[in-house]
């Protein structure tokens, strides 16, 4: 398998691969290479979303704060610093290559609380059609111990299940999972393929070894547990070189993760099986004949509502016999659907007093029941 197969692809940078920790300084070397087979990916086709660690790292630099001293409200501080120059780095050297950045800052409360979740998704969404590569990083200069996630690897897995990507790539200091510690033993055997993650290959996780990184292999098989119930499948492979995107692809050296169902069947499934939809949304015949042909459902082919819901829950899509024709996660509350329905898109933001989305209820988040 080959990263530029991706159709859609995250990529997850780490502290360690960005920050050289003897100099104290960047590898703008290295990054700009990775950022070279970024847009080489793009040309091709794929999406490109980046998930990259390196704004606490940045900023104790910056700040002279010595590796040693990790209180929180240090931390904190050194993200508040580092992230400002981790996205000016970024900006700038994008922008050489006739591209746009975005920044987004999650926490952990934002991929556990549904209403953030579909938030998250819609604001990555239109900078992917817009062309822009979105960054992403944890929040740290907010984040606390108890509502964070510590460690990049975790958090790019959840962005990964949140837009839908079909592959995820960690980007670390080894080729890939082996089944021993092959700084410890030279002898130990890279593996290349797992396709469930079971004790033995958990028990094959190790810890961080720098000052700098939150992770090691036993958050990248955390991450990969996330990405295989999701749908995505998931590559560890040595991200230390130049290019390491594009040398993956020629040498093909690493660690696949591999799940059993797409990231878009494994969503349907999920759908499939959500037994207590919280309301009904009745549409018209159009509105049935678009979802047959892969549309979204609209706001103009909603012809009545019932239940009590919040934005990002189940609701099921019923005909105008009353027959469930498909289930999906809607983009609005019960409240401002009954105020847009029946109406088009170009009356939202005046029926509304906001620009909403365009759709009721997004394509991928469908699942048809005829």
């Amino acid at each position: 398998m080959k990263i530029s197969s991706s159709k859609r692809l995250i990529v997850k940078i780490g502290s360690r691969l960005l920050i050289d920790e003897q100099q104290q300084t960047l590898n703008q070397n290295w990054l700009e290479s990775l950022l070279d087979d970024v847009m080489t990916l793009r040309r091709q086709g794929t999406q490109v979303i980046l998930v990259s660690s390196g704004a606490v790292a940045y900023g104790k630099i910056a700040l002279n704060i010595h590796p040693k001293y990790f209180s929180l409200d240090l931390q904190q501080a050194a993200a508040a610093v580092g992230q400002i120059q981790l996205m000016h780095t970024f900006q700038t050297l994008l922008a050489t290559r006739g591209c746009v950045a975005g920044q987004i800052l999650l926490t952990l409360q934002d991929m556990e609380h549904r209403r953030r979740f579909i938030n998250g998704r819609n604001s990555i969404e239109p900078l992917i059609k817009m062309k822009v590569i979105p960054i992403i990083n944890e929040n740290d200069s907010i984040a606390t111990n108890e509502l964070r996630y510590g460690d990049n690897d975790r958090l790019a897995a959840r962005v990964a299940q949140m837009v839908d990507a079909d592959t995820l790539v960690l980007l670390s200091d080894i080729d890939g999972l082996y089944n021993q510690d092959p700084h410890l033993n030279p002898k130990a055997t890279l593996i290349p393929y797992v396709k469930k993650i079971t004790s033995e290959v958990t028990a094959m996780g190790g810890e961080s070894a720098t000052h700098y990184g939150s992770g090691g292999m036993r958050t990248k098989l955390a991450a990969a547990k996330i990405t295989m119930q999701s749908g995505c499948r998931l590559l560890i492979t040595r991200g230390n070189l130049l290019c390491p995107l594009s040398r993956y692809d020629q040498h093909q050296l690493g660690t696949w993760f591999i799940p059993e169902v797409t990231a878009v069947n494994a969503k349907k499934r999920w759908l499939k099986q959500h037994l207590k939809p919280a309301g009904n949304m009745m549409i018209d015949v159009g509105a049935v004949n678009a979802l047959l042909k892969g549309k979204s459902l609209l706001p103009i082919g909603v012809r009545g509502i019932s239940g009590h819901f919040d934005k990002g829950e189940v609701i099921s899509i019923v005909d105008q016999n009353q027959q469930e024709v498909a289930r999906g996660l809607t983009n609005y509350s019960i409240s401002d659907a009954h105020k847009i329905m029946g109406h088009s898109t170009d009356e939202i933001e005046r029926l509304l007093g906001y620009k909403g989305c365009d759709e009721m209820i997004f394509r991928n988040n469908l699942v048809l029941f005829i």
